[in-house]
């Protein structure tokens, strides 16, 4: 078989572009009005990190240009969600850190969007998540390292 035309592959990726686009929608549509799935996944890291970042460090976190990471940063900064602060050592660089409003705002929607993802989950079984997730995280894995190899 040639690994241009890989059947599991190829099933596996449809699959994973499928439920990611299902996902997105179910989410978007639990979302607190105004916010939008990138500014809670920023919200997220910056919470579960509750370290400062540079929007460099950012944009490499979530594979998107400096622009795109600019333009929901300052999106955030308008809500109150996020600090942007220069870096006192070099006037060029800045960091971003998570606000109060922001921690709130990103418990408000996980909340909104927890019985969507705990009801899947329950259907498909918790142990059988485990098992996908160790596999989603593998490969994840080897994608990013493909994607270093390729820099």
């Amino acid at each position: 078989m040639s690994t241009a035309d890989d059947p599991l592959a190829t099933a596996f990726f449809s699959e994973m572009f499928a439920a990611d686009q299902m996902l997105r929608h179910q989410i978007g549509r639990a979302l607190p009005k105004g916010m939008e799935l990138s500014h809670l996944s920023v919200l997220n890291h910056l919470a579960r990190s509750r370290e400062e970042r540079t929007p460099a460090e950012l944009a490499r976190r979530f594979y998107v240009t400096r622009g795109a990471m600019t333009n929901t940063l300052a999106r955030l900064e308008r809500a109150g969600h996020v600090h942007i602060r220069p870096d006192w050592d070099d006037a060029r660089r800045k960091f971003v850190a998570i606000s109060p409003s922001g921690k709130q705002a990103r418990d408000a929607a996980i909340s909104a969007i927890t019985p969507v993802l705990s009801e899947a989950m329950a259907e498909i079984g918790t142990d059988r998540v485990r098992s996908a997730l160790q596999v989603m995280r593998e490969m994840r894995q080897r994608l990013e390292a493909h994607l270093r190899t390729d820099a």
